[in-house]
């Protein structure tokens, strides 16, 4: 007999395979002995209560009959060497991989085109960008084969349930090496030490099947005729044709948009946030949320997700990463840009968080335009702001991670500030220990920050303080800027065929496009495009 039993039990219970098969035998009221093995199908974590911290573990139990590992549903892959059909895919992001993935599982050949390198040469750009300051612009914490997520932490936890198939990206991440504890842990995670060896057996699978792979192809422009796409010209001057072009390039590539927006095709200014990050030691952050002095040893780093709205604003945490680090995420020399990630394990002392503020269109023409009275910005004047209102919001971003560069004194170092002085507008004298390896100096963010996004988040850490007691404290530091939450411009598509709604054959895709926002959600964005593709040739 094969049981669906749901379990409230201590963190030392539902780590010990014997409690929990004891506590199976009793809900279904057999010996223990009886009870030939379980498989976990969902674990969640309660602390709400002061007084315990529970684990809620859902599993499949054997009762008086033999025991059998989960059954994971293989995806099989066809050999498209010879394909009739080609597609060419910009950018090796979740996006593109999983676009690229669902072609070869229909018989068409995938063209992958990066304009990074492989995950393992990445990893030279990575240190030089921590250690020397030098930003390598095509290769870099979001540029390379798999895109920003695999060396920004790996989070699988998505709501957008209603997309795609979560359970069937979940399964090609175990198909290609990720552990089966993502299946069901309520946020799945696996970890920047782990990503690359799960997205170089993706790149191998698609090179046997026949796809091909080019890396470090930046594309430069694209070969459209009567408003429809034929291929793309990369940086060498080589032309690629295709039958269809899937622009899966994430939401840095800002030369993409500005190609876009040059020749004419149409793209849309997109509301996005924009703030800092903020570091606690991890030990605090667990103390809060576990109502304990110590946690134990059973529960895994604790992490938070933070909303407020402030002066009919939303202020709230982004990329919550327990046990992490803050990473320089620059595309370009003298632009300022910070993120984190977490390994597998979680076990670094501090905890980070993006803390970041909802940004408008109106917000960014408006600093845009004080810049320009100012002589701050880079744009001339207003009648060229207006011209470029799409990009609007990306000039925006762009000139914040400016100022955060200028404050930092060069070689990427970061303006940073401790919380409660951050609050109180006072300079910090000295800053606690910080994990950002380029190192951090101490400035006043409101010469940093657009005031308006400084007041915001300088009341929603007050009100977050509140709420967590202990999180408003000068042992913790904000780093700026958290910019790059999401794209600031969204690349509009007919909601029926997913092509760009003037040129046909193209297709925006992912969190570039403005149709996603994480490695879940644009993994599903590229399957349903790749989806829409085979449909459209098949009827060809």
């Amino acid at each position: 007999m094969q049981k669906d039993i749901s379990l409230k039990l201590k963190p030392s219970e539902a780590s010990n395979e014997a409690i929990v098969k004891a506590y199976i035998a009793r809900s279904s009221a057999v010996d223990t002995n009886q009870v030939t093995g379980y498989y976990i199908t969902r674990h969640s974590i309660d602390a709400r209560s002061k007084q315990q911290v529970w684990i809620n573990l859902s599993v499949k139990a054997f009762i008086n009959e033999p025991f059998h590992q989960r059954q994971l549903q293989a995806v099989s892959f066809k050999d498209v060497h010879s394909a009739r059909n080609k597609v060419i895919i910009i950018g090796a992001g979740p996006a593109g991989l999983f676009a690229a993935l669902q072609l070869i599982e229909k018989g068409i050949q995938p063209i992958i085109l990066e304009r990074g390198k492989d995950v393992r040469a990445r990893r030279r750009d990575l240190a030089a960008l921590n250690k020397e300051g030098i930003v390598n612009p095509d290769s870099n914490y979001c540029f390379g084969e798999g895109g920003a997520g695999t060396y920004s932490d790996g989070k699988l936890y998505t709501r957008s349930n209603k997309r795609g198939n979560i359970t069937r990206i979940l399964n090609l991440f175990v198909q290609f090496g990720a552990d089966e504890r993502i299946l069901y842990e309520t946020h799945p995670h696996i970890g920047t030490n782990k990503l690359p060896h799960i997205i170089t057996a993706m790149r191998q699978q698609i090179i046997d099947c026949g796809g091909l792979f080019l890396f470090e192809h930046r594309v430069t422009d694209f070969i459209v005729k009567d408003n429809e796409l034929k291929g793309v010209i990369v940086h060498n001057g080589d032309s690629i044709y295709a039958d269809s072009v899937i622009l899966a390039t994430g939401h840095s590539a800002r030369d993409i948009f500005h190609l876009l927006h040059n020749k004419k095709i149409i793209i849309e200014a997109k509301p996005f946030a924009l703030g800092v990050r903020i570091e606690h030691p991890q030990s605090l952050i667990d103390s809060i949320q576990y109502h304990c002095a110590i946690r134990d040893e059973h529960l895994p780093p604790s992490s938070y997700s933070l909303v407020e709205q402030v002066n009919r604003r939303g202020v709230f945490s982004f990329c919550m990463c327990p046990g992490g680090i803050i990473a320089p995420a620059a595309t370009a020399p003298e632009e300022l840009v910070v993120n984190g990630w977490s390994p597998s394990k979680r076990n670094n002392p501090f905890a980070n968080s993006g803390m970041v503020v909802s940004i408008e269109l109106k917000d960014a023409m408006q600093f845009m335009q004080h810049e320009i009275k100012n002589n701050k910005a880079e744009i001339p004047n207003t009648t060229l702001l207006e011209r470029d209102a799409p990009l609007a919001l990306m000039l925006f971003q762009q000139s914040v991670e400016r100022r955060a560069f200028a404050a930092g004194g060069g070689k990427f170092r970061a303006p940073a500030q401790r919380v409660a002085d951050f609050c109180t507008h006072k300079t910090s004298a000295t800053l606690p220990d910080c994990s950002y390896l380029p190192g951090v100096i101490a400035a006043d963010m409101n010469k940093v920050l657009p005031s308006f996004v400084h007041t915001c988040l300088q009341e929603g850490i007050k009100a977050f303080g509140k709420k967590m007691k202990g999180y408003y404290t000068n042992d913790a530091v904000v780093v700026a800027t958290e910019s790059r939450t999401s794209s600031p411009v969204r690349i509009p598509r007919n909601p029926d065929t997913l092509e760009h709604i003037q040129i046909k054959n193209l297709y925006p895709c992912g969190e570039g496009a403005g149709y996603a926002g994480g490695i879940i959600s644009a993994a599903m964005d590229g399957e349903k495009v790749a989806a829409m593709i085979v449909q459209k040739l098949a009827g060809a």
